[in-house]
């Protein structure tokens, strides 16, 4: 485990030492310093006295699985949450982002991709705190621009959650239904159409100078922040 206090530190739990030390390995080359937990236990107390800036949560884990480890991080942090995982059934993915989790990873993987989502995540990370025009709050299923709260339903709060982790990326249509609906309840994707819409004039609202959602023909709508 590396202690440079100089270093990001990015918290490892995962139960498997050998895939563990390899994330080390790699994360260190990447000039970040790290922390490592294998029981789901004792992640919160870590989260609250080693501050990390992001973690890297298995999903099995001894003691308290990482859907629960979720859920107890997000009830006093917004520590960016990176899932990890080999259980990739479509419940297990919707309900890990539901909980507040801002990327989902699935085994096996490559640990150059690993360290390359969490630079991605940390960049944006960076950018929305230098840049506060927009706030979503995923506990209350709140969001506001400018600090005036916006009305929305929790689909449009779903949609613009989602447009905001990345802003700048293109979704399509597929990829937004997915993260609207968690009980896959049978819909066109030109529902995704209707609930953008709605949400475009409620962001027009309140910021009629700037068009925030973005159409790519043929492909989906992306957020421009």
């Amino acid at each position: 485990m590396t202690t440079d206090d100089r270093l990001t530190r990015i918290l490892i739990v995962e139960d498997e030492p050998k895939l563990a030390h390899l994330l080390e390995d790699y994360l260190h080359a990447a000039e970040y310093a790290t922390q490592w937990i294998a029981d789901g236990r004792e992640v919160a107390s870590a989260v609250k006295d080693c501050a990390p800036a992001l973690v890297l949560l298995d999903l099995m884990l001894p003691g308290r699985d990482g859907l629960a480890v979720c859920r107890e991080l997000r009830e006093f942090t917004d520590v960016p949450i990176v899932m990890v995982t080999a259980r990739v059934d479509e419940i297990d993915r919707l309900l890990g982002l539901e909980l507040g989790a801002d990327d989902y990873i699935c085994k096996p993987f490559s640990p150059r991709e690993v360290v390359a989502r969490v630079k991605a995540i940390l960049r944006r990370a960076g950018r929305g705190a230098a840049d506060t025009q927009l706030t979503i709050d995923d506990t209350g299923f709140r969001a506001t621009w400018h600090g005036a709260p916006l009305d929305l339903t929790p689909v449009e709060f779903r949609l613009l959650r989602t447009l905001a982790r990345e802003p700048g990326r293109v979704f399509g249509r597929q990829q937004l239904l997915d993260s609207l609906y968690a009980d896959h309840r049978v819909v066109t994707d030109r529902t995704v159409d209707s609930h953008v819409k709605n949400l475009r004039r409620k962001l027009a609202d309140a910021c009629p100078e700037q068009e925030l959602i973005r159409s790519v023909y043929g492909v989906g709508y992306t957020l421009d922040l």
